[in-house]
């Protein structure tokens, strides 16, 4: 069982990916601009992660088993 579960028919649109990991790190961002680094470095490592595993890992031959 993954945290992030990439083949789940959720994240068949390439946009939805995307969306996922810039309002990771969007909000990671405002975080530590906000003054909480904590949660920035907690945010910004969930975009990271999902950019990842939604963006990098993620091949097309994937896209086209789903």
């Amino acid at each position: 069982m993954s945290f992030l579960d990439a083949s789940h028919p959720f994240f068949r649109p390439l946009w939805r990916r995307v969306l996922v990991v810039a309002i990771c790190i969007g909000w990671g961002l405002f975080e530590f601009v906000s003054g909480a680094p904590f949660w920035g470095i907690l945010f910004t490592g969930a975009g990271a992660y999902a950019a990842w595993v939604l963006l990098i890992a993620k091949t097309p031959d994937d896209v086209k088993k789903e």
